[in-house]
């Protein structure tokens, strides 16, 4: 058996159902082997899609998405996508094939150094020395991967290490890392000062991120939140821990976040943090978080903890695991005025746009989506304004939300739904994305109709770099530059080109009929919205 034989034979090991790539030669030996196994490779158009692509199906199945490349320009295409997973905390295991090991350093054809490139953006790679190191380094790095914080593994296999052989294989039944040993199970003296917290405050709010979902919580936090009434706000990443018409959800924080969820965060007196990190999209002030109230931060990662804003109370562990501990104590708070308080605020400080009835007005088209929309679908938003009017119009009921919000990556879309579609063929997967982040990731409509992977994708089209051109709006007084999208294709045309089924919308009297007719079965189908130019989120 060759490395190569080795490397497949670690992937069904770990249960892998899909390895999304593109070959070149360092990597040959793999893409020669994998012929021979069940799992299944998909040829993306682009390498960095192919880390996007394995992100939406670990986001949607809770495993580790795999992606494996080339040396070189492959390997270098892949990095957006790999720092895209890092700052989002997806778990990825991403291959990449070197050149001969005896030719390191010697600057050959497409040789990169990878593994030192990357070094910033994934919590560990591997360069492939041995050929009986493969079962180990597989088995760890997909261990380090799906673990404590989760997040991107990089190994880099030199292709004299693919083609070498080994005496025997025999992968790894346990992981032995004596420097690695992430936190699970909460402090006990710290959840009990968090109880007596909360039977002492008069306005807790609860501010999740992506790490409840991460975590497998959504369960726990919905169960624990109804059972003491407590009120819950999220950042753009948390979207989806609650249903959005939850009563005892007020939405999402930040800038481009409700006011009403942004004045709970500024007037309650007790603020746990749960799985979100203290960034600037969702706290541009951290001193705000700390004035006149307590603040509680739990999180998986030490790191993140008092790195924007000390908390009173610190946490580290598993947010599943300190929510089941919390709940096995009685709690004797009682926050009914405060949930007046919010609910008041929320009929007062809702969002009034003025609308423009020549166009398609995106937030009251994604609404209306929405609520057509199967309950356990999966939507996943771009970058641009169509990420922000998704964030605040989407209702999300019993289904997923994606997107990017820690590198906010143009193009995440279209791969990312790909790659959910194809995790859970049976759910209703729809991408949603702007002209702009549009055109950096149609190449995959060849890869969706090779692999049968049917994503409904609609453009919300204004010919512009929507959220550049608002930003030149506002700093530079209407002196656009270099936002204008002119010179784009024919969407109609273009979908014809991949046989797929297109809808053109031009106003809001057309959209319920587009919605119904976009929806009715399981169909691959691109719609284009034509939006106002001018639209600002």
């Amino acid at each position: 058996m060759n490395g190569a034989d080795q490397i497949v034979k670690c992937l069904e090991a770990e249960g892998v159902e899909y390895v999304f790539g593109y070959p070149g030669v360092a990597i040959c030996p793999f893409y020669n082997s994998i012929l021979d196994s069940k799992v299944k490779s998909v040829l993306v158009r682009t390498e960095q899609n192919a880390a996007h692509a394995a992100s939406g199906y670990a986001r949607v199945t809770g495993r580790v998405g795999v992606c494996a490349v080339t040396s070189g320009p492959g390997a270098t295409n892949l990095i957006t996508g790999i720092a895209t997973a890092f700052a989002d905390s997806i778990p990825l295991v991403c291959i990449t094939g070197q050149v001969n090991s005896e030719l390191l350093g010697s600057d050959v054809f497409q040789e990169a150094d990878i593994t030192g490139a990357v070094e910033s953006f994934v919590k560990y790679s591997y360069l492939v020395k041995d050929v009986a190191d493969i079962p180990r380094i597989f088995k760890e790095a997909f261990h380090i991967a799906s673990t404590g914080r989760k997040g991107p593994v990089l190994i880099d296999v030199p292709i004299d290490i693919q083609n070498g052989l080994a005496k025997k294989f025999e992968y790894p039944k346990e992981v032995k890392l004596r420097t690695y040993k992430p936190t699970v199970k909460g402090n006990a003296l710290q959840i009990k000062k968090i109880v007596k917290e909360l039977d002492n405050a008069r306005k807790p709010l609860i501010l999740v991120g992506g790490g409840v979902i991460l975590s497998g919580a959504c369960k726990e936090l919905k169960s624990f939140v109804e059972e003491y009434s407590i009120p819950v706000v999220s950042t753009m990443m948390g979207i989806s821990t609650m249903p959005t018409e939850h009563p005892l959800y007020f939405g999402m924080v930040g800038n481009n976040g409700f006011p009403c969820a942004n004045r709970a965060m500024k007037e309650a007196d007790l603020l746990i943090l749960i799985g979100a990190r203290v960034a600037d999209r969702a706290v541009n002030q951290p001193d705000a978080i700390t004035k006149d109230k307590t603040l509680i931060h739990i999180d998986v990662d030490p790191a993140e903890i008092g790195k924007n804003a000390g908390p009173n109370i610190p946490i580290v562990g598993d947010a599943k695991s300190i929510l089941n501990d919390i709940t096995e104590y009685e709690i004797d708070g009682n926050y009914g005025e405060w949930i007046d308080t919010l609910n008041k605020y929320r009929e007062e400080l809702k969002i009034v746009r003025k609308t423009n009835p020549k166009f398609v007005d995106p937030a009251g088209f994604i609404t209306k989506l929405s609520m057509k929309m199967k309950d356990d679908a999966i939507y996943v938003a771009d970058v641009g304004q169509n990420q922000i009017w998704s964030c605040k119009y989407h209702i999300v009921k019993q289904g997923r939300f994606l997107t990017t919000g820690g590198m906010g990556t143009m193009g995440y879309s279209i791969p990312a739904a790909m790659g959910a579609k194809l995790g859970c063929p049976k759910k209703q997967v729809i991408a949603v994305c702007g002209d702009g982040s549009f055109q950096m990731s149609m190449m995959e409509l060849a890869t969706m109709r090779q692999h049968g992977a049917n994503v409904k994708i609609i453009v919300l089209k204004n010919n512009y770099l929507g959220m550049v051109r608002q930003y030149q709006h506002f700093t530079y007084k209407d002196n656009y530059s270099v936002v204008d999208l002119d010179g784009s294709p024919d969407l109609e045309k273009l979908a014809s080109a991949y046989d797929l089924k297109f809808l053109r919308v031009l106003n809001d009297n057309e959209a319920d009929k587009a919605i119904d007719e976009f929806l009715k079965n399981d169909e691959s189908y691109l719609m284009e919205c034509v939006i106002d130019p001018m639209d600002l989120v």
